[in-house]
């Protein structure tokens, strides 16, 4: 038998996996277990906060404001059949939409810490293009907007499968495969406006 026990009742249950018993332990209250699901959840977190805002400050901010709302609320947390990333992305979602809207005007500022996203392998020149790269394409797509933005990292910085978009953002798997294609197609006319080839 895989991934499961036998019940005295002849029925299969299956074995939770590590962070479904992470998951019942924290609800519970414990803090031990919130802090594990904590360290093995606050880079992707993180990195999607860092793509929408820009600012390396900011981001820290407000991924510590996810984790903080996602604790107050585990008590009330049900899968329902999804990861608990997916509620996690939906909190970071909400917080970044947020932090707009408290914002007066919209800054678009460069990547300032973009060495954590280098590859060490590369030499100092090509690892110069890749940061102004990279800062470039973050920031054309903090030019999109919010539902274009989410779409764009979700799939491809975070590499989630349409199922997983769909599900963070609420809409049907249809409906995000053609705002996903609105948005590539958006940030390519914003690339080549800006002189990318």
């Amino acid at each position: 038998m895989i991934n499961g026990y036998l019940e005295s009742d002849g029925r299969v249950t299956p074995l939770p996996n590590e962070e479904e018993v992470l998951l019942r332990r924290a609800t519970s209250g414990e803090g031990e277990a919130f802090g594990q699901l904590y360290l093995s959840h606050l880079d992707s977190i993180y990195r999607y906060i860092y793509f929408r805002v820009g600012e390396q400050a900011d981001a820290e901010d407000l991924t510590e404001q996810v984790f903080l709302k996602a604790w107050e609320a585990l008590p009330g947390y049900t899968s329902r059949g999804h990861p608990f990333s997916s509620w996690l992305y939906r909190i970071a979602n909400n917080i970044v939409i947020d932090f707009w809207r408290r914002k007066k005007t919209v800054r678009l500022s460069e990547l300032d810490e973009v060495n954590t996203l280098l590859d060490t392998h590369l030499t100092p020149i090509e690892q110069l293009l890749k940061t102004e790269t990279l800062a470039s394409l973050a920031d054309s797509i903090r030019r999109l907007p919010d539902e274009q933005q989410q779409v764009i990292i979700l799939r491809f910085i975070e590499g989630l499968s349409h199922t997983e978009v769909a599900h963070i953002m609420g809409k049907n798997e249809g409906a995000c495969r053609a705002l996903q294609y609105r948005a590539l197609a958006a940030l390519s006319r914003l690339m080549v406006h800006e002189g990318w080839k």
